[in-house]
């Protein structure tokens, strides 16, 4: 696939987007572009960690719930009344489990040779589960305890939400860092099932550890690198701003309402091109240095890639670890475009088959495709409602509106996402197997 065809890809995405701005809302349009965005990321990490190493990660919503985690963390300020009466029972079992961690990990370096290594690991594992909870739970019940309606937590740092994308990933690098320690060097479907396993069990201590992040009450109100609209609709420059663009009517209040909308959305834009555009940069130098061409090298043939010497384990390690950083990093950005934090969103099964059907369609090895995958579903997850029920009006025209067999048509409109989810990749696989815009292969002339 040459460059004329990645400009043309994205030249029609980009016209496609134009047409629901033009026929729809723009509202919608800058929606669905902002979502492909944050998706492009995520993509993108699933895309360096399968299309570039050949590592399965089925624990893609793990680690974005780790990057909004990271938001909590952040951004909300301290709840002072919680850190007075659980603060340090919480810093103490904190350190209690960094402790156990690395003595698993040491256990597993030192005693390699060990025939008992893992029954050993498995019994620290265990007879530390009841010691942590005897250290954190009376301190967490004072925690949740504190105005539970609106607080019942211990915050966070107070900074602005932009730190929470690097602190989100460099917390999914550590999570990885784990994983890797364990699974890699194993069987790649072992790799898989863990990061699966793990992705449940981190969203569902999100969940229920009201004292870390409400968890099922939610956190509202996140701050954000962009204005708020209603701060936007009372500012002078901003109505000034809309009276010279609305020039040809009256301002009215719903006009204003909308361009705040708009506003702010575009601000999201940029801010998130301008992170995608980084990324991609960053990942295009470093496919196309010495160091990518070895990861692909072992990906094709990890065999021959260790008879040259090359350290297979430590190799793969690094590249699950910045894949998926840049997944916890995209989860802080959804976040923080949402304006909110809901555990319960995230839904394993249901978003990571979204996020690989991004990068299988896109084109698994090729930063481009990724990209473009992410643009392709999102378009069509948003507008498959608007489309299906535009054809049901078209082809039903002649049918009463309380007719049975048009009633039931437009009752069945949301499930025509995922009937055209699975047509879209059912003949991108027959026609296109590679992915739309497949990984450019490596010429040595």
């Amino acid at each position: 696939m040459n460059n004329i065809d990645t400009k043309t890809s994205f030249t029609i995405m980009g016209f496609l987007i134009l047409i629901v701005g033009i026929l729809q809302s723009w509202g919608v349009a800058f929606s669905i572009l902002n979502l492909s965005l944050i998706s492009a990321v995520m993509s993108m990490g699933v895309n360096i960690q399968w299309g570039f190493a050949g590592l399965i990660n089925f624990g893609v919503m793990g680690f974005l719930a780790i990057g909004g985690l990271a938001t909590i963390l952040v951004s909300v300020p301290p709840v002072v009344e919680s850190w007075n009466v659980g603060g340090l029972g919480i810093i103490f079992s904190l350190l209690f489990l960094i402790f156990i961690i690395f003595s698993c990990l040491l256990i597993n370096k030192k005693l390699s040779n060990y025939k008992y290594k893992y029954h050993l690991i498995f019994l620290i594992i265990i007879l530390s589960i009841p010691s942590l909870k005897l250290i954190s739970g009376p301190s967490i019940k004072l925690i949740e305890s504190i105005n539970p309606a609106t607080q019942g937590y211990l915050g966070g740092m107070g900074l602005p939400i932009i730190f929470s994308w690097f602190i989100g990933g460099l917390l999914s690098a550590g999570v990885a860092f784990v994983i890797g320690k364990i699974c890699l060097g194993l069987r790649s479907d072992y790799l898989a099932i863990s990061t699966l396993l793990i992705s449940g069990i981190v969203i569902s201590v999100i969940k229920h550890e009201e004292w870390l992040s409400r968890g099922v009450k939610n956190v509202i109100g996140l701050k954000r690198p962009a204005p708020f609209e209603v701060n936007l609709q009372k500012s002078e420059w901003f109505m000034t701003l809309i009276d010279k663009i609305h020039f040809w009517a009256p301002t009215t209040k719903d006009v204003i309402i909308s361009s705040s909308g708009i506003f702010v959305k575009l601000c999201f834009t940029i801010i998130f091109s301008i992170t995608l555009l980084t990324l991609l940069y960053l990942s295009e130098r470093a496919v196309n240095s010495p160091w990518g061409r070895m990861m692909r090298a072992i990906r094709d043939n990890e065999t021959a890639a260790k008879a040259m010497g090359k350290n297979i384990v430590k190799q793969q390690l690094n590249i699950f670890m910045i894949g998926s950083a840049i997944i916890g990093f995209a989860g802080a950005m959804l976040v923080t475009y949402d304006g909110l934090f809901t555990p319960s969103s995230y839904q394993p099964l249901r978003y990571t088959f979204l996020i690989w059907v991004m990068v299988l369609l896109g084109g698994s090895g090729n930063n481009y495709g990724s990209i473009l995958g992410a643009f392709v579903v999102w378009f069509i997850w948003i507008e498959s409602a608007p489309i299906a029920l535009f054809i049901i009006n078209f082809c039903t025209f002649f049918l009463e509106y309380n007719n049975p067999v048009k009633l039931h048509l437009i009752e069945s409109v949301p499930y025509f996402r995922y009937l055209m989810m699975g047509v879209g990749l059912l003949l991108v696989m027959r026609y296109k197997p590679e992915g739309l815009l497949p990984e450019k292969k490596i010429s040595f002339k």
